[in-house]
């Protein structure tokens, strides 16, 4: 069965109503990857004529050129066209998760009224380029796929309101650290975890490193202007746990009050320069263009109660997570790795220190 799904779509009027046609944000975003209007042209599919004029017709709209063309030089975007540009994939990487997640109950919603109420795994869990491949894979599976934060997920699950939770811990003696946040969410005796994926988050800088940013240290430097994640994320715990580690205060990093509430928003903050560094996957550094330094390996984990472990949608799921097919999507992510993908442990393990 088709899956639907939720895109966010811009709508920019004057006064006498005309509205931005919104092949224009694909035309920008092949301009600025590319580099030719005539090869950004084929790849949103209109002539080189109807994205010429497209471009001089909103250039008139806003009153200035949105593209820059010099001849032997090809084509790049200006000033304001790279504003609208990350502009729209700032809203996009922000509103992901939530049309994710409503798209979600949408899909669930139809195929249980046309073909019948069925198992459904739920699964809660904190967002990940990972996580965002299981409704691909889980052809014989309704799949409740929900977005929150590691503490919300494992509330989730401990209320019985999913059947899956899934979070991720730093490895090594931090990981031992950021585990205590939920060990009162934990149960050692009814949970069991699903391994899942391991993947590197780092620093996101600038293409060329222009600020020669190597470490956390470098955060502090007094003209380095951070983007960060949202305080509630496992993504900001890990930071503060390697700030802590690297003996950085973080009322010493400029803009370290300011977030964004997923991978993608924080790496389009910096490619739009707004930033001059973030923190988070690498993943999501290669989508947009930008550097990376590696800082921290960690594991992605899910959670479920030991009893559900011998239900159908479990070993449905397991099978997925065991197969070639979805092992090869999650090593094609930059700086994933599908490490004991689909095998349980005890989460004994996940308490120690």
């Amino acid at each position: 069965m088709r899956r639907i799904r939720i895109t966010p779509a811009w709508y920019f009027s004057d006064e006498t109503g005309n509205q931005l046609d919104p092949k224009l944000f694909a035309l920008l975003e092949a301009v600025h990857r590319h580099g030719k209007l005539t090869r950004a042209a084929e790849t949103v599919g209109i002539s080189y004529r109807h994205a010429w004029n497209l471009l001089n017709k909103w250039g008139e709209f806003f009153g200035i050129v949105l593209v820059e063309l010099e001849r032997g030089r090809g084509a790049r975007l200006s000033a304001l066209g790279e504003k609208l540009l990350w502009a729209e994939q700032r809203v996009i990487a922000r509103l992901g998760p939530q049309l994710e997640s409503l798209g979600s109950e949408l899909n669930l919603a139809i195929q249980q009224t046309l073909e019948g109420v069925k198992p459904v795994l739920r699964l809660h869990a904190s967002h990940g380029y990972a996580v965002e491949l299981l409704p691909e894979y889980l052809h014989d599976l309704r799949l409740d796929l929900q977005y929150c934060s590691p503490r919300e997920a494992l509330a989730a699950l401990r209320r019985g309101a999913c059947d899956l939770a899934g979070f991720h811990l730093p490895r090594g003696a931090l990981g031992a650290r950021v585990s205590r946040d939920y060990r009162d969410l934990l149960k050692p005796r009814s949970h069991r975890v699903l391994r899942f994926i391991s993947r590197c988050q780092g620093l996101m800088v600038a293409s060329g490193n222009p600020r020669g940013i190597e470490g956390l240290a470098d955060l502090a430097m007094g003209e380095t202007r951070f983007i960060n994640r949202q305080a509630a994320s496992g993504t900001r715990a890990l930071l503060d746990g390697l700030l802590a580690e690297a003996g950085v205060a973080s009322r010493q990093i400029p803009g370290y009050e300011l977030e964004e509430y997923t991978h993608s928003a924080v790496a389009a903050y910096v490619a739009a320069g707004m930033a001059d560094v973030g923190f988070g996957v690498e993943a999501a550094a290669r989508r947009f263009g930008l550097d990376f330094v590696p800082l921290a390996l960690e594991d992605y984990l899910l959670v479920c109660h030991r009893r559900t472990l011998a239900e159908s949608k479990l070993s449905a799921l397991r099978e997925v997570l065991a197969g070639r097919a979805f092992q090869d999507a999650v090593a094609a992510l930059p700086g994933y790795s599908p490490d004991g993908c689909g095998t349980v442990e005890s989460i004994e393990s996940l308490l120690q220190g």
